[in-house]
């Protein structure tokens, strides 16, 4: 029988990404699939950019916590092979929620999740884990931050960045001048400053598992599941009992987990204030959807946009980025939107400041308008999306 838990000191760190939640801040978009499998960018999903700063990074130890939805995130990552995370004792390893022990079953939060793996982290000899989530766009080699770590005997280091969004969304931070965190406070109604966690946790594995177990006894809960969220119960503790210390993630990072967020994202992205598509040296890496080049008709205009593999365009493109396979007729025009895939945009259809979903129905007339604040976004969806059709194997 293989050992699945090879002992080799080579490999002591164990990178651990969460994508099983349901994601109801991103909603419909999250209705038929994880929200880590959501298309980004045009050509990309939600997680390819934790996986290809993991792989970057030369991380080889990739756990994957499912729970919500799973399937299509499967499809995508192939085995982890697009990341070369295929082998066969080490790689990208899949963690579905599964029955068999006391501290497994669906995970009532990320701290649940967290307790629930922390066995099969302790079996594998793993030093250090990396606690990711796969909603979020930034670069970071992660090299710097695990050599602080050690070198400085951190039991856990919060990776942090100045936001401009609204703290309150967020764990924010407070650090003395030896860069040791003195505070975390879990989504505060009253933030004290702008410095947030990226959910980007490097934990010393041992110090983990004391702390899992101390709270779980404490609260006579040997399941876990009171746990809950990390940052309402394990990340303060190590924080007032533990070494922590913060390490600086300087340049673009953005949460979107929320329809505004993802669309403010991709505006971003076409402004050239975004995510780095084409840094040298750090590539975004997916697993492509085969498709043709696309096609720019002679009567078509598009400006300031990109344009996706397999698409036709015949009308007006302005400052969008159009997903695989779509299709926009001559008389239609798309401005300030994003286009998942596999749709299209008829003759006579007017969109602004509108997402819409791979499939969607897309009518003539207008749809959407720009206005100022959150929530004004309109996303369409397929027409046909309901409690029965909305099983995710039949969607993207």
């Amino acid at each position: 029988m293989a050992d699945p838990f090879p002992q080799d000191r080579a490999h002591s760190t164990v990178a651990f990404v969460l994508a099983g939640g349901q994601g109801s801040r991103l909603s419909p978009l999250t209705d038929a699939r994880s929200k880590p499998a959501v298309p980004v960018a045009g050509q990309y999903r939600l997680i390819d950019v934790v996986l290809s700063n993991l792989a970057n990074s030369g991380l080889r130890d990739v756990w994957i916590v499912e729970q919500y939805r799973p399937f299509t995130l499967n499809q995508h990552l192939a085995g982890g092979r697009p990341w070369d995370l295929d082998g066969t004792r080490h790689g990208l390893r899949l963690l579905p929620p599964a029955e068999g022990r006391t501290e497994e079953g669906f995970a009532a939060g990320n701290g649940h999740a967290l307790h629930q793996q922390m066995p099969l982290l302790e079996a594998f000899g793993a030093d250090t884990v990396v606690v990711l989530s796969a909603d979020h766009l930034y670069q970071l080699d992660l090299r710097p931050a695990l050599e602080q770590h050690r070198a400085r005997g951190s039991e856990l280091t919060v990776v942090t960045t100045q936001t401009d969004e609204d703290p309150s969304r967020f764990g924010v931070v407070q650090v003395d001048a030896d860069h040791t965190v003195t505070r975390y406070d879990h989504k505060p109604d009253d933030p004290d400053g702008s410095l947030v966690a990226t959910e980007i946790f490097i934990y010393d594995v041992a110090a983990l598992g004391q702390v899992t177990r101390r709270l779980t006894a404490e609260r006579g809960d040997a399941d876990g599941a009171s746990l809950g969220d990390y940052g309402e119960s394990i990340v303060p503790h190590f924080v007032d009992h533990r070494r922590t210390h913060a390490y600086r993630l300087d340049g673009y990072w953005r949460d979107v987990g929320t329809v505004d967020a993802y669309f403010k994202a991709h505006m971003e992205l076409l402004d050239g204030s975004g995510l780095d598509l084409d840094r040298p040296g750090w590539p975004l890496i997916t697993n492509p959807k085969h498709a043709p080049p696309a096609w720019i008709d002679t009567r078509a205009t598009v400006s300031a946009s990109l344009v996706t593999a397999g698409c036709r365009i015949r009308g007006e493109v302005e400052h969008s980025v159009v997903g695989p396979g779509v299709v926009v007729e001559a008389g239609a025009r798309v401005s300030r939107s994003v286009l998942l895939g596999d749709c299209v945009v008829p003759a006579g259809a007017e969109l602004e400041s509108v997402i819409a979903d791979v499939g969607a129905k897309i009518p003539a007339g207008r749809s959407g308008r720009t206005k100022p604040g959150p929530g004004n976004i309109t996303v369409l969806v397929p027409a046909d999306r309901g409690p029965a059709s909305a099983d995710e194997t039949t969607g993207s």
